[in-house]
């Protein structure tokens, strides 16, 4: 009951999101996923999510779904090939990925039935929902756009003094380290979802033996944090310093549109901040920082790892914030508010599995708490933060380090104790 009422309200999700995607002339998710099993496929997780959905499998059968996929796309590759069709850059593979959930779901209706027929189920939707998040994302940042043609920068830019402006310096050090450093950070930025399905892969790795899923694992969180972070765009619609005070990532594009052509060499001046006008094609994208968010999860379900693991999700996170920072992608303040956002979002899911108790709605609470007060004080007092920022500054570090202890204390609390075994008493000898 637990899973079709998910599936339902995720179902229902989508079909209003479509629906108000095309009545802002934009294709929804749904409808950018149709065209996929046929057109050439945007770069994105189709094979992860084909991964993802083989972890229900049996080894034969996993065999069986990648050589369908392959075999797939090789056919669709020769045929576009045969009739000269125009393939952008990147986008020759992916339909067969897609195909082979689309077929296991038939499949699992077709020929299986009880517990095997719900299982094979859970994992086709949770490849396909994994592959539909990508385009649901998508498309909330395309209505971001759209619905809000001001943006906010000029209050985060100022709140950002506090913090000492730190994505002017790390762009600053990124073109001083020369293009190596920002070709590995570009591609540490671009594979999150990757890193992600490697992690989740781990999580997942005894599901075909058990034949259940684990309580809790990365792509619940991962899917939340992309569900309700864009939500937060339409309250606080800002779209990054390299847009508002540089030049767009084009080079030339965002010149017309910045507030002032400043990053990453000049801090922006402090002055009395208003909402300024942006174009319709730049998703608002920034506050929280998702990317940070994610990165900060992966590091999270990576903690329980073998020790390459851990390494890895230590690295993605260091990586992932340098490189928001150092691209113009985010301010500083950005990343805060993200790192809260994903341990109340963590947090939140951890509870809902073990069951609500004052610990778990005590530390949401104040989760939520700080990250409402942490924007609020980026719109309200972005001056006195920027004029105080001896004060301010260390306040905000403090309020993201309260949480961190928070959650550390809170899900240590939850984890089951050792008890040690009892010493058994010496019985008397006989007489």
């Amino acid at each position: 009951m637990l899973w079709g009422a998910a599936a339902a309200a995720a179902l229902a999700f989508f079909v209003t999101l479509e629906i108000v995607a095309r009545r802002h002339g934009i294709p929804g998710p749904l409808t950018a996923q149709a065209r996929e099993l046929v057109l050439p496929p945007k770069p994105g997780p189709l094979y992860g999510g084909l991964a993802l959905m083989m972890v229900v499998l049996t080894w034969r059968q996993r065999l069986v779904a990648a050589g369908a996929a392959v075999g797939i796309d090789l056919v669709f590759v020769l045929v576009r090939w045969a009739l000269d069709v125009q393939v952008p850059e990147g986008q020759f593979f992916g339909n067969g990925a897609l195909w082979a959930m689309v077929g296991c779901a038939v499949f699992a209706l077709a020929r299986r039935s009880g517990q095997e027929r719900a299982l094979l189920l859970k994992g086709v939707g949770l490849g396909l929902l994994l592959v539909t998040g990508r385009k649901t994302g998508d498309t909330w940042l395309l209505i971001t756009s759209k619905t809000r043609p001001t943006v906010l920068d000029p209050y985060v830019a100022t709140a950002d003094h506090a913090l000492g402006n730190p994505s002017w310096i790390a762009g600053r050090l990124l073109k001083a380290a020369g293009p190596m450093s920002g070709h590995v950070l570009h591609v540490v930025y671009a594979q999150l979802a990757v890193a992600a399905v490697v992690v989740a892969l781990y999580q997942l790795r005894r599901v075909a033996a058990e034949r259940h899923f684990p309580r809790h694992h990365l792509v619940r969180t991962f899917l939340v944090i992309g569900l309700l972070g864009p939500a937060v765009y339409m309250i606080f619609p800002v779209v990054g310093p390299i847009f508002a005070y540089g030049p767009g990532t084009s080079g030339t594009g965002g010149v017309e549109w910045a507030v002032a052509n400043l990053w990453p060499h000049t801090p922006p001046p402090i002055g009395v901040p208003h909402p300024v006008p942006y174009d319709g094609l730049t998703p608002r994208n920034c506050m929280p920082s998702l990317h940070t968010a994610w990165a900060t999860a992966i590091f999270i379900h990576s903690r329980r790892g073998p020790r390459l693991l851990r390494y890895a999700g230590a690295f993605w996170l260091v990586a992932t914030l340098s490189a928001t920072l150092a691209f113009g992608y985010h301010y500083g303040v950005d990343l805060v508010a993200g790192v809260v956002f994903a341990l109340t979002v963590e947090t939140a899911l951890r509870a809902f599995d073990r069951g609500w108790d004052r610990s778990g709605i005590r530390m949401v609470a104040y989760g939520t708490a700080v990250f409402a007060a942490l924007l609020t004080s980026y719109r309200y007092l972005p001056v006195t933060m920027a004029e105080h920022p001896w004060v301010c500054g260390p306040l905000v570090v403090l309020a993201l380090l309260s949480v961190i202890l928070g959650y550390l204390r809170t899900t240590a609390a939850w984890e089951p104790k050792d008890v040690p075994a009892l010493r058994p008493e010496p019985q008397p000898e006989p007489v």
